[in-house]
């Protein structure tokens, strides 16, 4: 799929307005944890009943067999942690491995998810109110220092580790990914239908949809994307079928993710006609700050004759 084609930069047309363009790091330093680039990625483990933590033996010998060297280096009351020593994270001083933390099952507090993230729960919209109600118990997993990895090789690594952790705990029912607010099936996981970076796209990146009230726009954007240092992406449009909006999200952030693409202000994508992506139409693309919380910058599509709040080009 040719998804991407090259055009000249032009001054982007913000939806909200500054005075003064912030300092990067004056965004980053008040940007939600959650979709800080390079921060920590979070998973829960939803499960109905309690269970124990495997011996360290036992999890360090599963996760060798999905991700490489591995190494115990602490266990305590709350959780356990072990070195990926086939993951060596590149920082300033130097390179140290990545750190895998895996937390002790603790009762999980559904309420903690408000209603606006239930509602983009789409790929298990039929089965959200009864796993969030029936899984009373969760276990966290995190990475510390996976930012200093390269974005693919974050992304596999994190793929990786959610397989160890499948055969690990084999009673989790479904698997909340707390950066995008995505919520999947375990079974679906455990299928293993998707194979490398396509499984980052379909369980870690969330693409959401939201109707603007007393208008006839609406906004699509993702969520998972900026924690591997990529843009999320957001469509702010009127008179276009979502779905087909939905699908060209989730191949443009295929596309970014696979083929290390970084976007330039004023680059343009391939649009949409009658639900495909073709060459013939072009949309530009300008970095804005998001529409929708929670906020961070984002890589907006100006969808052509369909795009809202003022913009045709």
């Amino acid at each position: 799929m040719g998804l991407f084609s090259k055009g000249k930069k032009n001054k982007p047309d913000q939806l909200n307005k500054t005075d003064k363009p912030e300092k990067a790091a004056d965004r980053t330093s008040r940007m939600d944890a959650l979709v800080r680039p390079g921060g920590v990625f979070l998973m829960q483990l939803l499960m109905k009943e309690r269970c124990e933590l495997p011996s360290a033996e036992r999890m360090t010998e599963v996760l060798a067999g999905h991700l490489g060297r591995m190494e115990a280096v602490g266990e305590t009351e709350v959780s356990a942690g072990f070195a990926a020593w086939d993951y060596q994270a590149q920082f300033q001083d130097g390179k140290v491995p990545v750190q895998l933390t895996i937390g002790r099952c603790d009762e999980f507090q559904a309420d903690g998810i408000d209603e606006m993230k239930r509602s983009q729960m789409w790929d298990c919209r039929e089965d959200r109110d009864r796993i969030l109600s029936e899984c009373k118990y969760h276990v966290m997993a995190h990475d510390m220092l996976g930012g200093g990895l390269p974005s693919k090789v974050r992304a596999n690594m994190l793929m990786d580790y959610l397989d160890a952790l499948m055969e690990l705990f084999p009673s989790c029912e479904a698997v909340y990914f707390l950066n995008s607010g995505k919520l999947i099936l375990a079974d679906e996981i455990r299928a293993k239908e998707f194979a490398g970076l396509k499984r980052f796209i379909r369980f870690a990146v969330n693409v959401r949809f939201f109707n603007i009230m007393n208008t006839r726009d609406s906004v699509v954007d993702t969520l998972g994307l900026s924690l591997l240092f990529i843009e999320d992406i957001q469509y702010h449009f009127h008179d276009m079928d979502p779905n087909w909006v939905v699908n060209h999200a989730y191949n443009m952030a295929s596309y970014l993710l696979e083929n290390d693409a970084p976007m330039k202000d004023g680059d343009t994508i391939d649009g949409i006609a009658e639900g495909q992506i073709v060459q013939n139409i072009q949309w530009k693309c300008h970095f804005e700050d998001a529409l929708i919380a929670p906020e961070r910058a984002v890589l907006d599509v100006c969808m052509g004759e369909f795009a809202a709040g003022g913009r045709s080009e």
